[in-house]
C-alpha cells in the first residue's frame, strides 16, 4: 500500500503500510533505585555480554508449567550472536530449569504467552517470579515479578534496546515518571558498534541527564532526537543521593531497514 501524505505517518507504520519501517515501544520499571546507578528495569540488570551466551528460564512456583495454572509458556525477545532479532518461544516446567533456544546477546523483552488461568483483575497469568538467567544458573538476564501487592505482571520491564543489525533507529519519544515527592537523577546513554569484541570499544556516553528530576518529564520533539544505528545500545540508569526511589521510563524508536 502506498502512503498517503495527508495520513499520520506512525499510524500507518504501527498498522504495517510503510515497508520496511516499524516501531519499538520500550517501557522500564525499578522499584528500588538508591545510590549507585543502576538500569531502570525489573532487576536493575541489563546484561551486555560481548559473547553469545546460552540461557535458560525458570519459576518460583511449580504451578508455572506446561499444564500448570500459572504460565505456559514465555516468548523471549532479542538478539542472536550476530545482533540479529530473534524471538524464541519456551515451555515453562516450574522450578526446574528450562534452556532457551539459541544463544543470545541481547534481551529486551520476556512476556508470558499462554496461561492456565483465564486472568481478572484478582488472579493473573502467572504464579511466581520467572527468571531468565545463564546456563546453569548464571547471572540473572531478566525478570518477569509481581507487584507491590503481588499480582503478576505478566511481561518483563526494561527500560533498554539494542538496534538489530540491518536496522537504523530514530528516538521519537521519551518519557519518565518518578515516585511523588523523590527527586532522583536519570541519565540515558548510548553505545554504538555493541559488537566489538576487542579494545578500543566505542565508548558509553551520556546524551541527556534529568538532574534532580521530580514528578513527570516527556520530551517529544517535532523530529527524530536522535539517530541510532545498528548495534547500538540504548536507555536510562538512574540513582537517587539518599534514600530510594520507584522511576518508570518509557520510550518510543522508528525501525527503518537498512
Amino acid at each position: 500500500m502506498s502512503y498517503n501524505p495527508s495520513q499520520n505517518f506512525l499510524i500507518e507504520v504501527a498498522k504495517g503500510n510503510i515497508a520496511g519501517h516499524s516501531l519499538v515501544n520500550k517501557f522500564g520499571f525499578n522499584d528500588s533505585v538508591g545510590s549507585t546507578l543502576q538500569p531502570v528495569t525489573d532487576g536493575a540488570v541489563y546484561q551486555t555480554p560481548t559473547t553469545a551466551q546460552s540461557l535458560e528460564v525458570v519459576s518460583s512456583s511449580a504451578n508455572d508449567t506446561s499444564a500448570g495454572s500459572g504460565a505456559r509458556t514465555l516468548e523471549i525477545q532479542g538478539l542472536d550472536a550476530s545482533f540479529a532479532a530473534q524471538t524464541v518461544t519456551v515451555s515453562m516446567n516450574g522450578t526446574a530449569a528450562v534452556a532457551v533456544t539459541g544463544t543470545w546477546m541481547r534481551v529486551f523483552r520476556m512476556r508470558v504467552l499462554t496461561s492456565g488461568t483465564y486472568a481478572t483483575q484478582s488472579v493473573g497469568s502467572h504464579a511466581g517470579t520467572l527468571t531468565l538467567r545463564g546456563a546453569s544458573a548464571g547471572a540473572t538476564w531478566a525478570t518477569i515479578g509481581l507487584t507491590a501487592s503481588s499480582f503478576p505482571v505478566g511481561q518483563t520491564e526494561i527500560g533498554c534496546y539494542t538496534i538489530p543489525s540491518g536496522y537504523t533507529g530514530y528516538l521519537l519519544s521519551k518519557h519518565i515518571s518518578i515516585e511523588s515527592t523523590k527527586v532522583p537523577n536519570i541519565l540515558w546513554f548510548r553505545r554504538e558498534n555493541a559488537d566489538d569484541v576487542a579494545a578500543p570499544f566505542d565508548a558509553m556516553r551520556l546524551f541527556e541527564r534529568h538532574y534532580g528530576s521530580a514528578s513527570e518529564i516527556t520530551y517529544k520533539p517535532p523530529a527524530p532526537a536522535i539517530t541510532l544505528p545498528a548495534k547500538t545500545d540504548i536507555g536510562a540508569m538512574a540513582y537517587i543521593a539518599t534514600g530510594s526511589a520507584s522511576v518508570s521510563v518509557e520510550f518510543q524508536i522508528l525501525l527503518v531497514v537498512d
